[in-house]
């Protein structure tokens, strides 16, 4: 832990000189996740902030952010390690051709770490740099639960068990965030090893906070008013609602058709940067955003 981190009001003043505007609960979060150096699992909407607080600590710690990003049918070769067999095969003719007689030795030389291919997590247990990395194992719901089990391992000991090689071991703990947009619950003996936190939709203030701090020069109402918006849209019956992430976009969009206040045929026209699905927009465009729009001047 960094000196400049050494307390809650520490970690949420870098949070913010780096773009992320968190507040208490969160900051704790992350205080003790680096004190006791537990991963930190973030569960939440999508667009509520989840991966980019990752990127503010690999940006404030300076250490190099490595992403595992999940889909169905990860596995250990992707995510974990693999053998460079294109290597393996060029040494195993070398050693027929220097008619190696020894097999174990033959073996222990095609198995050695030379020809060990790292891949996110091992990275992250011995990084090829030296310097300790910030790991984001980003939307682990979207993973089968058989990977999971591969984690139980790393996130208790920081640790990877190789077969062949045997048991590689941090030196010093990696900082790791791990995301879940809940499609699926994890599974309790994961979520064990992490120290937990929820991520909701930010109230009012924050959001304009957030805005204000991502994108400077924005205006005041502007801002305002298309906060108001976004947080009333969360309230209707849409199949995505928009994130955070999502207001951000909307307000750059905005920004870059010179706009300074909202009308019904700018946000009919954009609705596409906040709503992701034909029928949500089907749905929201025309008489529910005139309706939305009177709600945020009323």
């Amino acid at each position: 832990m960094t000196s400049a981190l050494s307390s809650i009001a520490d970690v949420k003043a870098c949070l913010a000189s780096h773009g992320y505007v968190a507040d208490r609960r969160l900051a704790t979060a992350v205080f003790l996740s680096l004190r006791m150096q537990k991963p930190l699992f973030l569960e939440g909407e999508p667009g509520v902030g989840k991966t980019e607080i990752a990127k503010a600590l690999s940006a404030l710690l300076k250490r190099p952010l490595i992403r595992l990003q999940c889909y169905e049918g990860l596995d250990v070769s992707t995510a974990v390690y693999e053998w460079d067999y294109a290597r393996q095969m060029l040494a195993i003719r070398l050693i027929e051709a220097l008619g190696e007689a020894d097999e174990a030795r033959a073996e222990e030389r095609i198995f050695s770490r030379k020809y060990l291919l790292k891949r996110p997590l091992l990275e992250a247990v011995e990084p090829s740099g030296g310097e300790p990395v910030v790991l984001l194992i980003d939307e682990l719901d979207r993973a089968d639960e058989e990977f999971e089990a591969f984690l139980l391992e790393f996130l208790s000991e920081y640790q990877i068990s190789v077969p062949e090689v045997g048991t590689i071991k941090a030196t010093r703990a990696p900082v790791v965030i791990v995301t879940s947009n809940r499609t699926r619950e994890i599974h309790d003996a994961l979520k064990r090893r992490c120290y937990y936190q929820w991520i909701d939709y930010p109230p009012f203030e924050k959001e304009c906070a957030i805005v204000k701090a991502r994108i400077p020069g924005a205006r005041e109402k502007l801002t305002a008013d298309v906060v108001r918006f976004v947080q009333a849209l969360r309230g209707e019956d849409v199949f995505k609602r928009p994130g955070v992430a999502e207001t951000l976009d909307w307000m750059t969009a905005l920004h870059a058709l010179d706009q300074e206040t909202l009308s019904e045929n700018v946000v009919n026209d954009t609705l596409g940067v906040l709503l992701k699905y034909r029928d949500d927009v089907a749905q929201i465009e025309g008489a529910a955003v005139k309706r939305l729009l009177a709600r945020k001047h009323g």
